[in-house]
């Protein structure tokens, strides 16, 4: 220890008194300068916490906005009578919706079995998609409902990236829905044959 002071005063006696001043101005504005860098620092770090959580707020609003309109539509009058039997394809609509979002959709869309109940017909596929930011989902969910009467975004699981805090990923199922297709001519015919049948009979 004292070896190192004897230095610094060797030190302070070989300068001039001009270098004592710098050497003095620099003592005091090193941790001047170092207060202001950490203050700067840490308001940074606020404004951007600050931005990511109002990010977050909309990804939430954004969430239970689609949430409520992807409950299983009971269909109104004027889309039963545009309503057809054949159901749209699924992977097409989807990729076209994450077109208008301005992302290339490289997920896998798997189709579900479809239902039929009541006379409709239900189609479903379901997807996972990561590393969105919320405009692309945004604007993805919304050309999901937007664009077609008979589809909607049935099932929503929204989660923020474990990497990158910035980007959320996605678990969907999308679903469409189209009459029940009347029963084929072959069945027609049968039941028709059988009825023709039995009037011989008759007969």
């Amino acid at each position: 220890m004292s070896t190192i002071t004897d230095k610094a005063r060797d030190f302070w006696d070989r300068i001039s008194p001009r270098e004592r001043s710098l050497v003095i101005l620099a003592l005091v504005a090193t941790p001047l300068v170092l207060a202001l860098w950490l203050g700067s620092a840490i308001h940074d770090g606020l404004a951007a916490m600050e931005h990511h959580n109002d990010r977050s707020r909309k990804a939430l609003v954004a969430v239970e906005g689609m949430r409520a309109k992807g409950e299983v539509k009971a269909p109104v009058d004027n889309v039963v009578a545009t309503m057809g039997a054949e159901p749209l394809s699924l992977d097409t609509y989807i990729t076209h919706a994450a077109t208008k979002a301005k992302f290339d959709l490289k997920s896998t869309i798997t189709p579900h079995g479809a239902q039929t109940k009541n006379g409709f017909v239900t189609s479903s596929s379901s997807l996972q998609i990561e590393k969105l930011d919320i405009e692309e989902v945004k604007d993805f969910l919304n050309a999901l409902e937007s664009d077609s009467k008979v589809v909607a975004v049935t099932h929503l699981e929204l989660r923020r990236d474990f990497r990158d805090k910035d980007k959320l990923n996605l678990n969907l199922e999308v679903s469409t829905y189209s009459k029940e297709p009347p029963k084929s001519g072959s069945d027609a015919g049968s039941a028709g044959s059988g009825a023709g049948s039995g009037s011989s009979k008759g007969n």
